[in-house]
This record gives structure tokens, sequence and C-alpha cells, in this order.
């Protein structure tokens, strides 16, 4: 499963690099709401946290918007880049209503699975607005308020938005930004340098560490639990670095705004960044009971494939092809020392395994 962005026809006007200050207070909200599986992010978290209950029932409120599926609104729609959050959030409210409706609605539902009507049939009273406030309590019972008050008042709901998002800048974002932003824009400078002279699927796939090329032309796979393939041309592409976005890789693609990549710079990142297929391949060299026997041996001692033959009562090339299963998914390592080779297990990876899985799967 991936994403494939088809770079093919993008001109050097049409490629841009640079944080967002919007996006990344979404990525910090994001955070805040669901802590579980960001636990590289803890300390701040627990800072950011100890705002004002008031604050946290209204983050609480509008939390679905930077759930899983993030909202449209809080990427940049078009180029230049904006300078500052003041200038994205007065670009917000200066939206038409009917603009900020179709910016919403689908963060709202939460899924590109189902349509989401077009905005002028989003009238309070209307079947198609009933129909859509059902579909996304059904989703759940937060997301079905949410809809019902953007229906009944988009713009009474985005001005409740937007005092929410200075009131987290004021009580948290403010400062981290502050932190934040230098290293963001150096790493974003860096990334326009490199588009002046390399290929933009070259330059992503330096950028992502589970990103490939893939055929002919500049194709470029994202790994993550979707499917689409994005024709990029003749939207531009906007390349938004994260300190805070990390284990997720963000791609949205609604037209007619431009395609935006949200990633997580390295240095915020573990070392080590698994696919979805060496993921599976590890799982999948876990499932044998043999396998396992042979790991609970190799958790103990470094030990050659004899030894392990004989404490298991089976034969060399048996324990072999097993030691051989574990040590290509990357869950043994094995030492020469003359001339004998020692296997062990590597406990590291097995200890990262359930971390590994949360964050491939949330990517």
């Amino acid at each position: 499963m991936s994403i494939v962005l088809d770079l093919g026809g993008l001109g050097p006007a049409d490629l841009a690099a640079g944080p967002s200050a919007l996006s990344e207070l979404m990525a910090s909200l994001h955070v805040l709401a669901e802590p579980e599986h960001h636990p590289e992010a803890a300390g701040w978290a627990a800072r950011a946290a100890a705002a004002g209950p008031d604050l946290r029932d209204e983050l609480s409120v509008f939390a679905p918007l930077w759930a899983r599926f993030r909202c449209r609104l809080f990427f940049p729609r078009a180029l230049p880049l904006a300078a500052s959050l003041d200038e994205e959030l007065a670009a917000v409210a200066a939206l038409p209503a009917e603009d900020f409706l179709e910016l919403v609605a689908p963060g709202v539902l939460g899924t590109n699975a189902q349509s989401v009507p077009p905005a002028r049939e989003l009238r309070a009273g209307t079947a198609a607005a009933e129909d859509y406030a059902r579909r996304c309590l059904r989703r759940s019972y937060a997301r079905g308020e949410l809809a019902r008050q953007l229906v009944a008042a988009p713009l009474e709901l985005r001005e409740r938005l937007l005092a929410v998002l200075r009131a987290a800048d004021t009580a948290f974002f403010a400062e981290d930004w502050r932190t934040l932003r230098t290293p963001l824009e150096d790493h974003a400078r860096e990334v326009r340098r490199r588009l002046m002279i390399r290929s933009p699927a070259d330059v992503l796939t330096e950028l992502l560490p589970t990103a490939a090329r893939v055929g002919p032309g500049e194709r470029v796979r994202l790994d993550k639990l979707q499917i689409d393939e994005v024709k990029v041309a003749p939207r531009p592409l906007v390349l938004v670095p994260s300190a805070r976005v990390w284990p997720h890789l963000t791609v949205k693609n609604e037209y007619p705004s431009c395609v935006v990549v949200q990633y997580a710079v390295r240095g915020t990142t573990p070392a080590e960044q698994l696919t979805l297929r060496d993921l599976h391949h590890r799982l999948m060299a876990l499932t044998s009971p043999a396998r396992m026997e042979l790991c609970r041996h190799l958790l103990g001692e470094p030990i050659t494939t004899s030894e392990l033959a004989a404490r298991l009562g089976s034969s060399e090339p048996q324990v072999s092809r097993a030691l051989r299963t574990l040590r290509d998914a990357g869950l043994v390592r094995s030492t020469r020392d003359g001339k004998l080779v020692r296997h062990r297990l590597a406990t590291d990876v097995v200890q990262r395994l359930g971390h590994d899985v949360l964050a491939t799967v949330a990517r």
C-alpha cells in the first residue's frame, strides 16, 4: 500500500519548501489530542497540556480537525507561503463562507472514503446537510456535533476556531515556535537549494526515509497505509518540514489547492524507520513457533548453528534456514569468531517492534 506522486511537468516555479506555523500548530495539537503514539514528545506534551481547563475543553471540541485525517484548512493552499501564524490566521478569517465550508467539512467527516456535498448544498435544513451530519455522527458523537454546528453557522464556528487557535498560540505554541522556527527554516533553505540542482523526485526520496522512486519518469512511492496516485502538475508542490508531525507523513491533495507533503525533519525521528514491507517481514518471522523457540535460545548467549541444532534436536540445515529468515528480518545478528559464527537475538530491535508497529501504522 502506498501513495504514488507523479512529479512530472513541475518547473522551478511550481516547487516550494518552507515551514508553516499553522501546520505546525495543527501537528502540535494532534500530539496533545493523541499522545499515545507520540512518546517522543511526552515531555513537551505534558508541559503544553498544563493549559487551563477552558482551553482544553475547546481543543477537545475541535480535535476531529487534527485527528488522523488532517483538515485541509491547516495547510498552505497557494504560493507564496505565509510568513507568520498571524498571516495564516488572517487568511482563514478572510475566506468566503463557502470556501471555509469546502475546506472544513471533509475534515469534520474525517475520511476520503465518503464524499462530501459541495459547500453550496451544506445549508441548514437541506437534505444534503442532514445526511452529512448523520454520517459524521456515525463516525463519532464529537464529529456529529461539530458537523451540526458547521452547517448551522459556519462563520460563527470559524470565529470560535480562530479564538481557540490564538489561545493555544498564547498558552504554549508561540514559545515552542520560537525554538522550532529557525532550524525548520534552515532545513527548508537547504531543500530549496537541492531543488535548484536536483530533480524533485530525487530530493523527495532523500528527504523521506521510506520513500522510493518507481517506474519511469518522476514518480515517487510514499510508504503509507493508503492507496492513491496523485498527478501533481499543473498545481504546485509544497514541502512542509515539521518537528512535531512524526510518525505521520501527511499528503494533502484536494483540488484546486496545491499538493502538500508535511514530513518530519531528520533529528526529530528515530534513526531507523521501517517500510511496511520490512515490518511485515519482521512480524511474519515471529509467527513460527519453531523460530520463536530458536529466539529463546538466542536471547541467552551467543551460540553457533551446530549448538542450536543440538539443543533443539533439529538438523543444521533446518536451523540455518530459520536463522536466515530471522537475520533477513533484522531480528538476529551473526558475528564471526575465528572459524565459528555465533548468533544472538537483536534484543534492541525486538524491544522496538511494538513502537515500530505503531509508528508504521500511524504514518
